[in-house]
């Protein structure tokens, strides 16, 4: 009666390893083509960066708005509406959209690990809306943008300070197609 046991328990254990190692998971990698994009007849020096889960997974640093023409914008604590400066920078990446009609963009909503899980995704989600509705407002179709909240789980710096926590508290945005080079 022992082995009628032991054998097919050896057997439901093999499959349950060999399941859990052959079906490893990859994460999203950054295409090996040039970090630089042509966009129309300028050539620009902004890189076409991951989204900040796939640097997250690639365990690369998360990207910052440092070589993208569209630029991150920040929040104060607990809040999702747009500060004044929130504003002119979204005006700006709103001029440079207008400029490049074929570039869609995933805008990502970020919050300070203050508050619960739960709270800072709908916060993160919340201010990423908050973008994407300012930016329609301005003349730009809202089917170029996706939306996504990460709220405290991706952060760009580790600090338990308020310089760090201000940076948490931000919309970064991904280009995540542009135009064919000619």
């Amino acid at each position: 009666m022992g082995n009628r046991i032991v054998r097919p328990m050896i057997g439901y254990i093999f499959i349950a390893f060999f399941s859990l190692t052959s079906c490893s998971v990859t994460p999203a990698s950054k295409p090996e083509a040039s970090s630089h994009v042509q966009l129309g007849e300028a050539q620009e020096s902004e890189s076409s960066l991951p989204s900040s889960l796939e640097a997250y997974r690639s365990g690369k640093d998360i990207p910052t708005d440092r070589y993208s023409p569209i630029k991150d914008i920040y929040f104060d604590f607990d809040r999702y509406s747009l500060r004044l400066d929130a504003r002119e920078t979204l005006k700006a990446n709103a001029q440079w959209l207008r400029s490049n009609p074929s570039v869609r963009v995933m805008i990502e909503g970020h919050a300070d690990e203050r508050g619960t899980a739960e709270y800072n995704l709908a916060l993160g989600a919340q201010r990423a809306q908050a973008a994407k509705d300012y930016l329609v407002t301005l003349g730009i179709s809202p089917d170029r943008f996706s939306t996504i909240s990460y709220g405290e789980e991706l952060r760009i710096c580790q600090e338990k300070t308020e310089e760090c926590w201000q940076k948490q508290r931000r919309v970064h945005s991904v280009i995540s197609s542009v135009p064919p080079s000619v």
